[in-house]
């Protein structure tokens, strides 16, 4: 009787750059969700560049969801 190889879940990440790019994209992807973005970021008086807080705030949020996304795909993750 032959013992079948053990199949991982692929939903689990493997290295150890695996686990920073995961845990860092769904920390840094909490803030652009709900209760951050309602409490902290929802003010439109400092405005930066012409535009309001909270459109400069969730840009920069999403430019290092994407950097990180860049990131994880030149290590090979």
């Amino acid at each position: 009787m032959e013992s079948q190889p053990t199949r991982r879940s692929h939903f689990i990440p493997r290295t150890r750059d695996g686990w920073i790019a995961t845990i860092s994209f769904l920390v840094i992807f909490m803030l652009a969700m709900p209760p951050v973005t309602h409490t902290l970021l929802n003010r439109t008086e400092p405005w930066i560049i012409g535009l309001p807080f909270i459109y400069v705030t969730l840009l920069a949020v999403y430019t290092v969801l994407i950097c990180v996304l860049v990131w994880a795909l030149r290590r090979g993750l």
